[in-house]
């Protein structure tokens, strides 16, 4: 019905702010990652591009209408890394992609202005530093808003990785005792923000090494996870043995690289292709945050009891009113928000009409989600 009048909306008594937090679970399982669309390493759901800098997965073939990005791969160390050499494949490219990661997420040190090194535990006192890492960036599709906080799992295999011809592989393929899985978590990362902290890149957690027959230092940092940012980093001395050296192996182009070569010799879609082959799953719950507006519109019970909608009236009657010695009755099925210059913003519908009468008196709560 048209407006008669304007009730006033007091902003100290009559309008309040809410926050909610919605939570869906996201597995990926590494059939998906690898194997499943093609052979590996040219899977149809598995993209690279020409500067070589990153790689692409998709839950379906990319070139698909009905394919949705999940994340990109990439990897890279600091120039200080031993495996920083002018006669590495693609060397500046990778010191150039750790740099970009550390300046985003993490800034510059106050000493001298440097990016910062990506550690374990990200103190400044450098310890457990992560000098080659790779970089899982997840899609917004997948995060929303952010990754909540204590939920992240990735499962890694270890050791000798081959496929079922023991050449270009595309599975994990238990070879030996050293061939085994690794969990990281970020279980630590309560909602309460217990075991997280923040840099310029948001709240972080540490992906922790949760034991078992993969454990290689359980309860030792060997990531981080950027909740915000949707960005996992996990260090490459996942894959070392227990000498210290980084020679886990996979089977590449008919050649067996160790972690060290791939990040070495190979390109970086040699690397993403290393770790993508190693990735049994990835789980973790995304996050919806939904801020609401809450209007509580009162309804005097002197207001609002007539109309000025045409059809309230005929032949100079109240439609509503049987003798004229009845009160005046209106039924109210919208609600409108003004601004002060009296411009309508957003209008609510009821589910059914609600009478109105001089005897009582109404509040209407309105609810506006963004």
């Amino acid at each position: 019905m048209p407006v008669k009048s304007f009730e006033p909306l007091n902003p100290n008594t009559d309008i309040t702010t809410t926050r909610t937090f919605l939570h869906e679970v996201i597995p990926v399982t590494g059939s998906i990652v690898s194997g499943t669309y093609g052979g590996f390493t040219s899977e149809n759901n598995i993209k690279n591009y020409t500067h070589g800098q990153f790689q692409s997965v998709y839950d379906y073939p990319y070139l698909s209408s009905s394919a949705n990005h999940i994340f990109d791969i990439t990897m890279g160390y600091d120039e200080s890394s031993a495996l920083s050499s002018s006669a590495s494949t693609q060397n500046s490219k990778k010191i150039n992609m750790y740099n970009q990661f550390s300046q985003l997420l993490l800034g510059y040190t106050g000493s001298d202005n440097t990016v910062r090194v990506f550690e374990s535990d990200l103190v400044l006192d450098l310890t457990g530093s992560m000098k080659e890492v790779y970089f899982v960036n997840f899609s917004r599709l997948l995060t929303k808003d952010q990754i909540k906080k204590g939920s992240v799992e990735i499962k890694l295999g270890r050791g000798v990785m081959r496929g079922t011809d023991g050449n270009a592989g595309c599975a994990f393929v238990d070879t030996g005792s050293n061939s085994k899985v690794i969990t990281l978590t970020d279980a630590s990362a309560s909602v309460d923000d217990t075991g997280t902290f923040n840099t310029l890149g948001g709240d972080y957690g540490v992906l922790y090494d949760a034991g078992g027959a993969g454990a290689t230092d359980t309860g030792i940092g060997k990531g981080i996870i950027f909740y915000q940012a949707g960005v996992m980093v996990l260090t490459a001395s996942i894959f070392s043995s227990s000498n210290g050296n980084l020679d886990d192996y996979w089977k590449y182009e008919g050649n067996s690289w160790s972690v060290t070569q791939s990040m070495m010799t190979g390109a970086i879609s040699a690397s993403c292709d290393a770790l993508r082959q190693r990735i049994q799953s990835i789980s973790f719950n995304n996050t919806t945050e939904i801020n609401s507006t809450i209007y509580f519109c009162r309804v005097p019970h002197n207001k609002f009891n007539y109309s000025t909608n045409p059809t309230y009236i005929t032949g100079s009657k109240l439609r509503v009113k049987n003798t004229s010695g009845d009160p005046s009755v209106s039924y109210i099925t919208t609600v409108g928000l003004y601004s002060s210059n009296n411009e309508l913003l957003a209008v609510a519908k009821l589910s059914e009409p609600l009478k109105k009468t001089p005897s009582n008196e109404l509040t209407l709560r309105v609810r506006l989600d963004y």
